[in-house]
């Protein structure tokens, strides 16, 4: 076995568990990963997040190199070290935050340039540069492609315009990327809501040959039904021995319609940007601290939880904390959301693991309240 190998484990109908062994750890599929976006999971500790069950983190190419600067990392020793965490780090390619973050950004076929969205300043991001920036320079464990994300609704023509220009950026990051032994590089299937593009993406990526492969361009904009009906053939065009990632999702429901379907892992910024705003996330659903309903309830978010910020603070003092203003709210809110989604991520496993997946979706379902 090399330093980066995926195993399959369980599988129950499309669901399926797994192990993605690197050099720094196994990471354990279904996976969730929190977003360190500015080397730091929002509000909490490299510690918190270790205790909350997390296995990977995520960092983001496009908020590093511009501040502190991808060089500055790599002179402080690199990204693991520069924030404290020994586990393995997934950096995206930044290309999503280019195109949704930067005050002007111009996409051609040498890559995208485009003006800070802190100062102004200008940059030009192409293939290589955004594999030297996590591989070399980050020192990240799983490196991304850079891509080219379109927001829905997308018609064909432009569909078929990112794909394509996606699968040539991907050959040239492959090319750039190297053979790395203790790192690895996923492609980034495109092709909005169409399947015969979705299809043409994924065939070009395995013509390229990927060590993982992620499904780009959903949760921007089409809606949890439309995301599931791509989710319905999306993964099963991408090979079964490589582990699928879901880029951007989600809410708790969409991992778990997901994973039906095939996915293996995950990213997304809701959990603590849920927290920082009062809501909490529990097996009935979302909640929010700042309603009136718990400025008197003294249970917990979770008494049956490991994580203290679920078990150890009745919901009570968390609405005192949101109300108040008070930065602890934000970190134990935080801190809870994280642990919930790898709570629901280990739940996941179990259930495939003892062939009882289905049952556990339909609960699931019936319990989350209607928002």
């Amino acid at each position: 076995m090399g330093a980066f190998d995926f195993t399959l484990g369980a599988v129950d109908g499309a669901a399926r568990t797994g192990v993605l062994s690197t050099g720094r750890g196994d990471i354990r599929t279904p996976a969730f990963m929190p977003v360190g976006t500015a080397a730091t999971v929002k509000a909490l500790t490299t510690d918190q997040v270790v205790q909350a069950g997390s296995d990977v983190i995520l960092g983001n190419t496009y908020h590093l190199m511009l501040r502190p600067t991808a060089e500055r990392v790599a002179r402080l020793g690199g990204l693991h070290r520069f924030m404290g965490w020994t586990g393995p780090i997934l950096t995206d390619s930044g290309g999503f935050q280019v195109m949704s973050l930067s005050k002007i950004a111009k996409v051609s076929e040498d890559g995208v340039t485009f003006q800070s969205h802190i100062d102004g300043s200008r940059h030009a991001l192409s293939p290589e540069r955004s594999i030297e920036i996590q591989a070399d320079l980050l020192g990240s464990d799983i490196v991304m492609q850079l891509d080219e994300c379109v927001a829905w609704p997308a018609e064909p023509a432009r569909a078929t315009e990112a794909l394509r220009l996606s699968a040539r950026w991907g050959a040239r990051c492959k090319a750039a990327f190297g053979n790395r032994d203790r790192q690895a590089l996923f492609g980034i299937q495109q092709g909005s809501t169409f399947e015969a593009l979705r299809r043409e993406s994924a065939e070009r990526l395995v013509e390229i040959g990927f060590d993982g492969y992620a499904i780009g361009g959903l949760a921007v904009g089409e809606g949890h039904e439309a995301m599931c009906e791509v989710l319905d053939y999306a993964p099963d065009l991408l090979p079964a021995e490589r582990p699928r990632y879901l880029m951007g999702v989600g809410k708790p429901i969409d991992l778990v319609e997901a994973v039906a379907r095939g996915v293996d892992m995950f990213d997304c910024v809701l959990p603590t940007r849920s927290g920082r705003h009062g809501q909490a996330w529990t097996w009935e659903g979302a909640i929010n601290l700042k309603a009136a309903a718990y400025a008197d309830d003294e249970a917990p978010l979770d008494e049956t939880s490991s994580c203290p910020a679920s078990r150890d603070y009745s919901k009570a003092y968390l609405h005192h904390l949101v109300k108040s203003g008070e930065i602890l709210g934000q970190v134990l809110l935080s801190w809870h959301n994280i642990a919930y989604y790898q709570t629901l991520m280990a739940a996941m496993r179990t259930a495939i693991m003892e062939g009882g997946f289905a049952t556990f979706r339909a609960e699931f379902r019936a319990r989350q309240r209607p928002r």
